[in-house]
């Protein structure tokens, strides 16, 4: 049977005022205790003592360290619970059925409202709302001033707030 290590036999002699200094630093007995069990099996686990000049203090930074490792990892699971309870609370960002119903509904008025547009200012309506060109290239496009896409462009506004009743709305 081989002799025990240094690093063991300190162990053994601080084990219980060990568990006393870790169950106070970290608040729980049976944690503490778990901390101490896993300080043996880190020691026992050690490949060389040469490295160690202090064993008292060796044994204690290793309780300590395991100590803190543990504090750490339950913050990191608290965490990530309390992420969980968040995203659980997050509001759906898809529209539901009645705003579906609504937007689709204000769609036909609209497409209605634009059936029924001088196809000028239909054309630079769409132009402008849907391809963002300029009055300029609209202008081109249309092969009119500048001036009357902006006639044309009152003219579909307006003609759609009418016939989409927004007046009553604002």
């Amino acid at each position: 049977m081989r002799d025990r290590s240094k690093l063991i036999e300190t162990f053994l002699r601080h084990r219980e005022a060990l568990l006393r200094h870790v169950a106070r630093r970290y608040g729980d007995t049976d944690e503490a205790a778990d901390i101490v069990h896993d300080t043996y099996l880190r020691i026992a686990e050690a490949q060389s003592e040469a490295h160690v000049i202090e064993a008292d203090a060796y044994v204690y930074r290793v309780a300590g360290n395991l100590a803190i490792d543990r504090v750490r990892r339950a913050a990191r699971q608290l965490t990530v619970r309390e992420d969980e309870a968040d995203s659980e609370q997050v509001p759906d960002p898809c529209p539901g059925p009645e705003t579906i119903a609504i937007d689709r509904d204000r769609l036909r008025q609209l497409d209605a409202a634009l059936a029924t547009l001088p196809p000028r200012a239909r054309m630079a309506l769409l132009l402008f709302r849907v391809d963002g060109l300029s009055h300029a290239d609209i202008a081109r496009r249309l092969d009119v001033s500048p001036s009357m896409v902006a006639k044309y462009l009152a003219q579909a506004l307006r003609h759609c707030r009418d016939h989409l009743g927004l007046l009553d709305a604002e």
